[in-house]
C-alpha cells in the first residue's frame, strides 16, 4: 500500500513538471510573438515637397467710397422758385439748368442799368466834345484857365460815371444770370430740397436747393495703421505707384484696379492711423458715395516665401504647425509662423524651408514620430496650375491671420 502511494506521488510530480514546461514554452512563444502581432502598420499619407515662390504681399482694409466732387447747390440770388428742371437722382451734365428763380425783378434791374450806361455815355461824349473845344480856345487865349480846367474835370467825371454805370450793368446782368441755377459739374443730382413756388434767399447760410456728386471717378478712403505706414509708406513721400484694388460688399475678390490719390499730412494720435485715399474709375456708375469698400494695397517689393496648402497646417491652441516627413519616412512636429494666404494657400514666414516634405492629407491618422508610407502629390492642386496664380491676389498678413 505504501508503495502505491509513493508511485502516485511520483506520477503527480512528473505530471506537474510536464504541464509547467508546456506553459513555460507557450508563455515564451506568446511573449516573442506579441511585438510582431501588435506593431501597427505604417499609415499611408499624402506628402508634398514645399517650394519657394516669389509673391507680393497685400494688405486688406475697410473704408468708404467718397465722391471726387461734391457740390451743395445754393441760390446766389433771392426770389421765388418758378421751375425745377430735373428728376430726383437724375444724371446731369455741367451747365444743365436745375432751377429757375423768377427773373423779372432782375431783368428790370438790368434795363435800369442799361439806361444809366446810355446816359453816362451821352454825358461822357458831350464833355469830351466840350473839352476839345476848350483846348482850341485855350490855344488862342480865348478862354480863361479856370474855365478850361472846369471842362477838363467835367470830362474826367463823365468818364468815371460811365465806368460806374457799366459796372452796375455787369452786376445786374450777373444777378439775372444767377436766376438760372445750373450744374457746376457733371454727375448725379439728389432730390430737390425746395419745390416750385417757395421763396429762396441768397447767402452762404442759405438752405441748399439740392446736392450734386461726380460719378466718373470715385475715392475710396481708408485708415492705414501706424506700423503699415512706417513699413510700406515712406514717411517723406508716399509711393503713389503702389497697386490698389477695390471690391464692393457684394463682389467676389477685388475686381477694380486703381491708384493711390493722397496720404494725409498727419497721423491721428488717438486711433494710431493715417487717412489714405485711392481713386478708381467708375465708367459703369456702380460706385456710389458712402458704399462700403474693401481695399487691397500692395505692400513693398516682391519677395521669396515658402507656400503650403492650408490643409497641411494644423492648430495647437494658439500655435500653428505642420508635420514634416524626414528621409526615413518618419514624422516630426514643426511649429511655423504663417503669413499671407488665399485660395487655399498660405505663406510660411518661419519654421519651414524649401525642399522639405510635409503631410498634406491624413494629419488625423498620425502622430509625431510615427513611420508613414508617403504618397507624393503635386504641390499645387485645384483650378490654379501654378502657385503664382493661386496667390496672385494674396490679401491678409500674418497679423490678420
Amino acid at each position: 500500500m505504501q508503495l502505491l502511494r509513493n508511485r502516485d506521488v511520483v506520477s503527480l510530480i512528473v505530471l506537474g513538471v510536464f504541464v509547467g514546461g508546456i506553459f513555460a514554452l507557450n508563455a515564451d512563444a506568446i511573449e516573442s510573438a506579441t511585438p510582431e502581432a501588435t506593431a501597427p502598420p505604417a499609415a499611408s499619407v499624402d506628402v508634398a515637397m514645399v517650394a519657394s515662390h516669389r509673391i507680393t504681399d497685400w494688405h486688406e482694409y475697410s473704408g468708404r467710397l467718397e465722391a471726387v466732387d461734391h457740390v451743395l447747390i445754393r441760390p446766389l440770388v433771392s426770389g421765388t422758385l418758378t421751375s425745377v428742371h430735373f428728376e430726383d437722382g437724375e444724371l446731369v451734365r455741367k451747365g444743365d439748368v436745375l432751377f429757375t428763380i423768377d427773373p423779372r425783378p432782375y431783368q428790370a434791374a438790368v434795363d435800369r442799368a442799361k439806361a444809366s450806361v446810355a446816359a453816362a455815355q451821352a454825358r461822357a461824349a458831350y464833355t469830351a466834345t466840350d473839352l476839345a473845344r476848350g483846348k482850341r480856345l485855350r490855344a488862342n487865349n480865348a478862354i480863361a484857365q479856370r474855365d478850361f480846367e472846369t471842362k477838363q474835370n467835367a470830362s474826367r467825371e463823365a468818364r468815371a460815371n460811365l465806368l460806374e454805370a457799366q459796372a452796375a450793368l455787369a452786376s445786374a446782368a450777373l444777378d439775372l444770370e444767377h436766376t438760372r441755377v445750373v450744374a457746376p459739374i457733371s454727375g448725379r443730382v439728389s432730390r430737390a430740397e425746395v419745390t416750385q413756388g417757395n421763396v429762396v434767399n441768397a447767402g452762404p447760410g442759405a438752405a441748399p436747393l439740392t446736392s450734386l456728386v461726380s460719378i466718373s471717378r470715385m475715392y475710396a478712403s481708408f485708415d492705414l495703421d501706424e506700423q503699415s505706414f512706417l513699413k510700406f509708406v515712406h514717411p517723406a513721400g508716399a509711393d503713389m505707384n503702389a497697386a490698389v484694388f477695390l471690391g464692393l460688399a457684394n463682389e467676389r475678390d477685388f475686381p477694380r484696379k486703381g491708384r493711390l490719390a493722397s496720404v494725409d499730412n498727419r497721423l491721428d494720435s488717438e486711433s494710431g492711423t493715417i487717412r489714405v485715399r485711392a481713386i478708381f474709375d467708375n465708367a459703369d456708375g456702380t460706385l456710389v458715395p458712402g458704399l462700403y469698400a474693401r481695399v487691397r494695397l500692395g505692400a513693398g517689393q516682391a519677395r521669396d516665401v515658402v507656400l503650403v496648402d492650408e490643409k497641411a497646417i494644423g492648430t495647437d491652441q494658439n500655435k500653428r504647425f505642420v508635420i514634416v516627413v524626414d528621409q526615413d519616412n518618419k514624422t516630426a512636429y514643426r511649429e511655423v509662423q504663417v503669413g499671407a494666404g488665399e485660395h487655399g494657400w498660405r505663406a510660411i514666414e518661419a519654421g519651414l524651408q524649401a525642399g522639405e516634405r510635409i503631410v498634406v492629407s491624413g494629419l488625423q491618422r498620425i502622430r509625431p514620430g510615427d513611420p508613414v508610407t508617403p504618397k507624393q502629390v503635386a504641390a499645387v492642386a485645384g483650378p490654379h496650375n501654378t502657385v503664382r496664380d493661386a496667390l496672385a491676389r494674396v490679401a491678409q498678413t500674418a497679423d490678420n491671420s
